[in-house]
């Protein structure tokens, strides 16, 4: 089945109206843009004269600026993209939170969803908020990936790397990561066996590959998401795990530690200029997101190691405090 047919069966099989790729929408513009450009060769050779040179340009190829792709297009797909990741977002936001509320707010976030009462429920909407976020980037990957076809360019890739700097590349989102472990840390409350669900979600797993951790998704038997869990700056599995807006994950301590920020000031107070230590993206920092689910994930996969950087992270923050404390004396006393 081609993956048009399957995408369009899958957003109309959604319980809930969310919004999607207009796939045959958008082929429909690149159907124009080719109709457009053959009419604009076929009056060119009104002349009489026939052009051998024209013969060896695909006929499919619009030179330069095109109007019908630069001016609705690429507009659209933006639109749409921005669409879905909000969506998305905002869903999976909600859906961790009221996983992970305790005491009273547990109880009034309860209250307020009569519908997610049963675990049951909560995981089923985790997995398929994780399967309509990857089938969408599948969607938004093969349309450009169909643009850059016809008109043998590459600015479908130019416009998937604007979007990525723009944050609305749905699999660069932080709630992906963290919505992956809330599924599996319910599983295993719940002890479901660690089995393939039917239709189009495979399975969330965290595996160890040379004891370095990879959060890993299947979605139609050949499409696979894996997650690095290793820090770039320790280079050590992610402890006490924060993502970045860029989207690259590293230990809370490390990244304050590459911000120029104490642990008492937190990742707001970075600079604005500070950059990733990765991608040397500027102004990734306050959009911080601390991914919860993950460190729970994480503890319950490997107790030892997460006790060791308990014990020795204790020192560092007990000591960072101490100087903070000190320091906030100081300037009080104006010493």
């Amino acid at each position: 089945m081609k993956f048009c047919k399957r995408y369009e069966e899958y957003m109309q099989g959604t319980d809930e109206n969310l919004p999607g790729v207009g796939l045959k929408k958008l082929k429909k513009m690149l159907k124009r843009c080719r109709t457009d450009f053959r009419a604009h060769e076929e009056h060119q050779g009104d002349d009489g004269v026939r052009d051998e040179t024209r013969d060896l340009i695909p006929i499919a190829r619009c030179q330069g600026h095109c109007q019908v792709c630069d001016g609705t297009f690429f507009p659209s797909l933006l639109k749409e993209m921005s669409v879905v990741v909000g969506c998305f977002n905002k869903r999976a936001q909600k859906l961790v939170e009221l996983h992970l509320a305790s005491g009273f707010q547990k109880y009034f976030k309860w209250f307020g969803n009569k519908s997610r009462r049963d675990h049951g429920m909560l995981m089923q909407q985790g997995k398929d908020l994780v399967t309509y976020a990857i089938i969408n980037a599948i969607a938004m990957r093969k349309i450009l990936k169909k643009y850059d076809k016809i008109h043998y360019s590459k600015q479908g890739q130019e416009f998937r790397s604007k979007a990525q700097s723009m944050h609305i590349e749905i699999l660069q989102s932080p709630w992906l990561c963290e919505l992956m472990a809330f599924y599996i840390n319910l599983r295993a409350s719940k002890k479901i066996n660690n089995v393939a669900l039917p239709g189009l979600f495979g399975d969330c797993s965290l595996k160890f590959n040379d004891e370095k951790p990879i959060l890993s998704c299947g979605l139609f038997d050949s499409v696979k998401l894996d997650t690095d869990l290793t820090c770039a700056i320790c280079l050590d599995t992610v402890f006490d795990p924060v993502s970045l807006t860029c989207g690259h994950i590293f230990c809370y301590m490390c990244c304050c530690s590459a911000a120029s920020v104490t642990i008492i000031d937190g990742l707001k107070a970075a600079n604005p200029k500070a950059k990733c230590p990765l991608c040397r993206e500027a102004g990734v920092y306050e959009g911080s997101v601390h991914l919860d689910e993950l460190n729970i994930l994480l503890s319950r996969s490997c107790p030892e190691y997460w006790e060791e950087r308990i014990q020795t992270e204790r020192v560092e923050r007990v000591l960072q405090a101490k100087k903070h404390w000190e320091s906030q004396c100081r300037s009080f006393m104006g010493i």
